[in-house]
């Protein structure tokens, strides 16, 4: 079970799920300065949560948990980075109506399994200062089942789910980063009747862009 934390106050509620190794800090950035009450979710291995059984990386399984998180806060809108833009997904594949609208951020996995990611590569591909790769390097230690489960799993089974979702999807990826292909981010677009696609070099750095699209789009 994910713990969360609030920010912010009023509405409308939105959901944040951070990418996998994200520190607390890192996991708030995207939606900083979005209006109302960010409930910013914390998954096991992260933070100060204690680790999960190995069994537990699958997107299904996130999903099951971010679903329980927004019933139990109230959200009504959902950003995903990365890990958590795959749960998102596969919640929005069998709820289809569960959210007003949705940010899926950097997704690296549709209905075509990804390949197996060694520990290094995960933390140096993305690139950063040092201090965050140490940061990155801490986190990671902790994650080796997820590592080693996700690669070969999708996060929905057949891309055609997800076109009976009405909300407005925004899908923000990256042109310059080996963990998320940009071909990736296009196709989750395209997947959504209400799809609009973004691309930025790297979401490292270019926050701003990301932040404005971010705060306009879920203040509609």
């Amino acid at each position: 079970m994910v713990t969360w934390h609030r920010h912010g106050t009023g509405s409308p509620v939105t959901l944040v799920g951070h990418g996998l190794g994200a520190t607390p800090g890192e996991a708030r950035l995207p939606t900083s300065g979005v209006p109302g009450t960010r409930v910013v979710v914390t998954l096991p291995g992260h933070g100060d949560e204690p680790d999960p059984e190995p069994d537990y990386w699958t997107y299904p399984r996130i999903a099951a948990d971010l679903r329980a998180a927004a019933a139990g806060t109230g959200a009504t809108r959902a950003v995903g980075v990365s890990l958590t833009s795959g749960a998102l997904l596969s919640l929005l594949a069998d709820q289809p109506d569960a959210f007003e609208r949705v940010v899926l951020l950097l997704p690296a996995v549709l209905d075509t399994p990804r390949p197996a990611l060694p520990r290094e590569e995960a933390i140096t591909a993305v690139g950063g200062p040092p201090e965050y790769q140490a940061q990155r390097r801490a986190a990671f230690a902790r994650l080796d089942h997820a590592l080693a489960r996700l690669p070969g799993q999708t996060a929905v089974p057949d891309r055609a789910l997800l076109a009976r979702v009405r909300a407005p999807v925004l899908v923000i990826g990256a042109t310059e980063d080996p963990l998320h292909p940009e071909e990736v981010a296009k196709e989750v677009a395209a997947a959504f009747p209400r799809g609009r696609l973004e691309l930025v070099p790297s979401w490292l750095a270019h926050r701003a862009p990301v932040r404005r699209w971010l705060t306009d789009f879920l203040a509609g």
